[in-house]
């Protein structure tokens, strides 16, 4: 017996990676999966690959019907054990050279994809429950190349992020 058996988790991003790494490995160790992807036939394929336990669902974390067609296929198991927000996405685009289509893209996806598929899960979400978000390393460490001037290559950024004060 696994030590996921008859626990359910969702993966969003399950189709590469990360996510469907996870999946196979969550699947091989007894829990019913559901993963997301955007583009059909490399959701298939994920599915195929993980083999057992496992629900594909396509959609865009973006949008939230997509959300909500997710968890409507959840509601049958009831309740989710693990909630898996992986999915993300970014480049290194000069400062200068962002658009607001490129910002608008970035945010939908990242900020607003991951606090709605979390915000949604909470009606589903077992009494001890786990929820893990993927992060990234890029925000601690920033990179020259990301400069588009001579003048910001040799600028440096800082960010602060204080603590509750008592």
């Amino acid at each position: 017996m696994g030590k996921l058996q008859g626990k359910v988790a969702v993966i969003t991003g399950g189709t590469q990676g990360i996510g469907v790494a996870t999946a196979k490995l969550f699947a091989s160790e007894g829990a019913h999966v559901f993963i997301t992807g955007r583009r059909r036939k490399e959701l298939e394929e994920a599915v195929a690959a993980i083999g057992c336990n496992v629900t594909g669902v396509q959609g865009d974390v973006a949008k939230l019907a997509d959300l909500d067609r997710l968890y409507e296929r959840v509601k049958a198991k009831g309740r989710i054990d693990v909630l898996f927000a992986n999915v993300g996405l970014g480049g290194f685009v000069p400062l200068g050279s962002i658009t607001e289509e490129y910002y608008d893209k970035t945010f939908d996806t990242n900020v607003k994809g991951m606090l709605f598929t979390v915000q949604k899960a909470l009606p589903f979400l077992n009494d001890g429950a786990s929820i893990i978000l993927t992060g990234s390393a890029a925000a601690a460490k920033g990179t020259r190349a990301s400069a588009s001037t001579p003048r910001a290559k040799r600028l440096f950024a800082h960010s602060c992020a204080p603590g509750p004060r008592n």
